[in-house]
């Protein structure tokens, strides 16, 4: 072999091995490529998911934040609401307490009320009272009764009340009584609580 062959031969191996190295080197640039953009996809995709995760729990947050006060604007306004139907109930009620008072039957019941509480007292010293509002019944109902009543400086409405002193008790058949009691029971789930 000549040397010019062999300078041939040699260029062509070099040549030959440094494609062989590029291809490699190209192969091997080409992989750690691929690594990196594997990398950046799953960096990009967790970062992503973070992201996402963290504006979902934020507007969470916010919507029951929002929920939260619109649940407190309700019941404010439900509860203003009752209170308005309770005062128009009672309101109702007291209508219907003043129209049962201009009855013959509101007598009657005076007088049944009046019996309950002197046999209740039995033989010991009683004070029945009626309203200042019904002063103009006084004597017809000591005539109808047959007990002592006396006529109380203050208006409780309708009613009866009646003390037993040496017992130390207080009868209380007030309409106002009544009235103040069946407020304080009164429940819009179902009327008035009983025990």
């Amino acid at each position: 072999m000549t040397i010019d062959e062999k300078l041939q031969h040699f260029y062509e191996v070099s040549l030959e091995e440094a494609r062989e190295d590029a291809a490699q080197a190209i192969q091997e640039h080409k992989r750690l490529l691929s690594e990196k953009l594997e990398e950046h996809r799953q960096l990009s995709r967790q970062n992503a998911e973070a992201e996402v995760k963290a504006e979902t729990e934020h507007v969470r947050r916010e919507v029951n934040k929002a929920l939260s006060a619109e649940q407190i604007t309700l019941k404010r306004d439900w509860s203003k609401k009752q209170e308005e139907l309770k005062e128009a109930l009672f309101g109702e009620v007291s209508t219907k307490i003043r129209d049962f008072m201009s009855t013959s039957e509101y007598e009657t019941y005076l007088c049944q009320k009046i019996k309950e509480a002197q046999d209740f007292a039995e033989n010991d010293e009683i004070h029945i009272f009626l309203s200042s509002t019904d002063r103009e019944r006084l004597d017809a109902l000591i005539q109808k009764t047959g007990i002592s009543l006396q006529v109380s400086g203050e208006d409780f409405i309708g009613g009866i009340r009646a003390e037993i002193p040496h017992k130390n008790i207080l009868i209380d058949n007030s309409f106002a009584a009544n009235l103040d009691a069946m407020r304080k029971e009164f429940k819009f789930d179902g009327g008035m609580t009983h025990e």
